[in-house]
């Protein structure tokens, strides 16, 4: 097997948690499925999230000095399938979902109360993904959660290719 054969067939075993990441654009509501994400700082609090070239929240939103970062809740299906199998180029997910804005009208979806939102401190192009940088300036978290899981997540049929 080659490196990235390997690779893929390593990180594929792996299991972390699903985030659904929002944004506004102009008047516009964003958000998408994204399963690559980590805490990159302890002090001062950091963390990265990255979207996908070809995603609308990206192509619209990578502007933004805002996002919301969801923990989606393991028993939030739908959810994850509306945000992770529809794009945004073709269905308003946000007519099909509860939400509300938050800090600097960034959506926050009602079902998922383990969120914060982070201010874009930086960005780079990490190849089909771009990588955000966050630095909380909101947060929320409720007791008991457990979180909808990437292996979960694998069997979603994607709106977008990554």
């Amino acid at each position: 097997m080659d490196a990235a054969a390997t690779f893929h067939s390593l990180v594929g075993d792996l299991e972390y948690p699903m985030f659904i990441v929002t944004a506004r654009a102009d008047a516009e509501p964003l958000g998408c499925l994204v399963g690559f994400a980590t805490q990159m700082s302890i002090d001062p609090p950091r963390f990265a999230v990255c979207l996908s070239h070809k995603n609308r929240t990206f192509r619209r939103g990578h502007g933004t000095t805002l996002l919301g970062v969801h923990c989606v809740p393991a028993e939030a299906v739908e959810l994850a399938e509306l945000f992770g199998g529809h794009t945004g180029d073709e269905v308003e997910k946000f007519e099909r979902c509860a939400w509300h804005d938050g800090p600097g009208g960034v959506p926050l979806l009602d079902e998922c109360p383990n969120r914060f939102v982070g201010r874009v401190v930086w960005r780079a192009d990490a190849g089909d993904h771009d990588v955000f940088l966050l630095e909380p300036v909101a947060a929320e978290a409720a007791a008991g959660e457990s979180e909808f899981t990437f292996h979960r997540a694998k069997r979603i049929e994607a709106g977008h290719e990554a």
